[in-house]
């Protein structure tokens, strides 16, 4: 995992509050902020977080939600560089398909792959919007770090299980809401947000601006279960031998001892 990814772990977290803005939420608004900053600056100043590892210090390779992937069909919502979808090539999925806002972030994923000697079906559109992913298809649907982008969770976890065939498997991972809340002073951890406001926020960025929203577990609990999906398992502690292998004494790292600062959910399509 490259350097920037405990801090693009932390950057949407409560210690952004204190520059946050309330806004409006509208769709389309933010699909364009949204997508001009991962197009423009996302990757230098957000960094990646990719397979093998669902977050900072929870990895793939401890928890093995995935298990054998080989000959399975894979399709990956919000595929950033093109990382994760080399991960599965490599485990020999049979085939790789990955769905991203950024028109960027597609070329890049395309290049990538290439020069692995992979390739992979890429679109280019909102996870929440229609563009042609064949449905009833997949093994496996995954995102890592990207689902909690969506302008519209049910929806999209409606989506998702479209694609998936019956007895298929979503995984997906994103920022803890706890961690979103909580901030280190002085080696304590003091609310800085309410866990329960779910409104949405602009940040305004070292370069470029974001909009957000943090939302309750039980809010992606009753999404995905409205969707027709049955969690297997979840996964919220940080796992102490990446941390140590770290030696990370920063204030991020610190938090991630004494509560959660991501959660992988690994669900099933009834």
């Amino acid at each position: 995992m490259d350097k920037g990814s405990a801090f693009s772990t932390n950057i949407i977290g409560a210690g952004e509050v204190g520059s946050a803005v309330s806004v409006d939420m509208v769709k389309n608004d933010v699909h364009k902020t949204n997508s001009y900053y991962w197009d423009t600056f996302g990757n230098d100043f957000l960094g990646a977080i990719v397979l093998p590892f669902y977050g900072s210090f929870i990895s793939e390779e401890k928890c093995q939600l995935f298990g054998d992937v080989s000959g399975k069909k894979m399709l990956e919502i919000g595929c950033g560089n093109g990382q994760s979808l080399q991960y599965h090539g490599e485990r020999q999925a049979s085939e790789l398909w990955a769905v991203d806002i950024s028109e960027q972030q597609i070329e890049k994923a395309a290049k990538h792959l290439k020069v692995c000697g992979l390739s992979a079906k890429l679109i280019c559109s909102p996870m929440e919007e229609e563009c042609g992913i064949p449905t009833d298809y997949f093994d496996f649907v995954y995102s890592i770090y990207a689902i909690g982008w969506t302008t519209d969770l049910e929806g999209t976890f409606r989506r998702i299980a479209s694609y998936l065939k019956q007895d298929g498997v979503f995984i997906f991972s994103w920022s803890h809401p706890i961690h979103k809340c909580v901030v280190m002073e002085n080696d304590m951890l003091a609310f800085k947000k309410c866990y329960f406001d779910e409104s949405w926020y602009s940040v305004s960025l070292e370069k470029g601006e974001l909009a957000l929203a943090d939302r309750k577990l039980s809010t992606y609990v009753n999404a995905l279960a409205k969707a027709g999906f049955v969690i297997e398992e979840m996964i919220e502690e940080s796992d102490e031998d990446i941390m140590q292998s770290r030696n990370d004494n920063s204030d991020f790292a610190k938090k991630a001892k004494m509560l959660p600062v991501t959660f992988v959910v690994k669900a099933r399509k009834l």
